[in-house]
């Protein structure tokens, strides 16, 4: 151990995540170091407010007040960043380490998903690591797996449960017939959600991962044009109808090349009561690699909270330790593809469609005739009655048809005088 290399590492940002991998690192200093070609030492610590109450033992002259002061100290290897955030002082933290030819290890998703390719180029220059690990999934090792354990695949699509809040509040709805509104909140006393959930639910959270995971899938460039829903309106009327229609409803987001375009999308999705993913609950996250040669490869762990980041940050850590200087997206910036976008209207779904609607002769033939009209085929239809006998929700599972027919079919119905309020479309995946 005495003739192995020492990297000095900095630890900027010290709240849950920041805290709970300092005293990690402390404490399991000798186990990560045999496992590695080199030792580390925690050098210097910096975040906004020194006073504030951690449980972590710092020692003398660890704390660095401002964090630009690290940036070129010359005796620091590693910066962790885990200020968070796309802008501020996480993107100045960062930039700034990789042009002075700092190793980067972050779980910054919303930065590396904005300026990933920037800070890719500049890392490829100086010669050392941008490592992101902690950024997609916590917990599951997806990132290294693509980059290594999959090298030898053509990955054409990849997808899963990318949000383990979204998918708490989901289960939760499902197992204890709660409302929407209950269950976040209940999510947020438990610290499964942050205080401020948004990201979460609006579906933005997982848009950042998949942007990460299609670059690293299909060795292109970050590509911005993504779909994007939350699960904000999905209520408990829709996870009864799923559950009848033998399905139940996730948050997921997919990527995947078609006709040499990439498409890109986050909705709730209906999936089989059968399938694999239907089975993942609460802050579990799981991913699905479709290759060759591997066929179809699935991962699944905690992704989230501060134990199951802080096994990808050490597993980034250790990459470097092991003095792997690799290239932030697996191949050179020169190799890498831009590819056309593609949209959601152009791709074929089964859907489903809920109808809220007045209760009179002649609704049911008018909604089929608009079906019909608009080239969408209808699989099944499912007819609850209301505590109010004026109104009837109708519930429709179309055959696969043109996301683009399924909207103007939409269009035409919010028009008609039958419609009580706007009709609801989640997206069905069959495979």
């Amino acid at each position: 151990m005495k003739n192995k290399k020492v990297y000095n590492i900095a630890i900027v940002g010290l709240g849950n995540i920041g805290s709970y991998l300092f005293n990690f690192l402390n404490k399991n200093k000798n186990n990560i170091s045999n496992k590695n070609s080199s030792n580390f030492k925690i050098l210097y610590v910096s975040a906004k407010n020194k006073n504030k109450k951690r449980n972590i033992k710092l020692k003398k002259n660890q704390w660095v007040n401002d964090f630009n002061s690290i940036i070129k100290q010359k005796d620091v290897d590693i910066i962790v960043e885990l200020i968070g955030g796309a802008e501020g002082s996480a993107k100045k933290l960062v930039f700034e380490s990789l042009k002075n030819k700092k190793h980067v290890v972050t779980a910054n998703k919303a930065l590396i998903s904005k300026y990933g390719d920037k800070l890719s180029m500049i890392a490829e220059k100086n010669k050392v690591n941008l490592e992101f690990e902690a950024a997609v999934c916590g917990g599951v090792p997806i990132i290294r797996s693509i980059k290594e354990g999959l090298i030898a695949n053509k990955i054409n699509r990849i997808y899963g449960i990318l949000n383990g809040t979204s998918n708490y509040v989901l289960s939760s709805m499902e197992i204890n017939k709660t409302s929407f509104n209950e269950t976040i909140n209940k999510a947020i006393k438990l610290g499964y959600a942050e205080s401020n959930p948004s990201s979460d639910i609006n579906g933005d959270d997982v848009a950042s991962k998949v942007q990460i995971l299609s670059c690293l899938s299909f060795n292109s460039f970050i590509n911005k044009n993504i779909h994007v829903e939350g699960i904000k309106d999905v209520d408990m009327e829709d996870i009864i109808n799923a559950n009848k229609l033998g399905y139940k409803i996730k948050l997921m987001g997919f990527s995947e090349i078609l006709n040499n375009k990439i498409f890109q999308r986050v909705h709730p999705t209906l999936v089989k009561n059968s399938s694999y993913i239907a089975g993942v609950n609460g802050v579990l996250n799981a991913v699905i690699v479709e290759g060759n040669p591997i066929g179809r490869n699935i991962i699944q762990g905690e992704g989230a909270g501060p134990s199951a980041t802080t096994s990808a940050l050490v597993s980034d850590i250790s990459s470097i330790l092991r003095g792997n200087i690799k290239f932030p997206f697996a191949i050179s910036n020169k190799r890498r593809k831009k590819y056309l976008s593609g949209k959601i209207e152009d791709l074929f779904f089964s859907s489903y469609i809920r109808l809220n609607v007045k209760d009179k002769y002649g609704v049911l033939s008018d909604v089929t005739k608009v079906f019909y009209n608009n080239k969408v085929s209808i699989k099944r239809v499912l007819q609850n009655p209301h505590k109010n006998k004026k109104k009837s929700s109708i519930v429709i599972i179309t055959h696969r048809s043109k996301d683009n027919d399924i909207q103007k079919t939409l269009k035409t119905l919010a028009k008609k005088s039958y419609i009580i309020q706007k009709p609801k479309l989640l997206r069905i995946e069959n495979g």
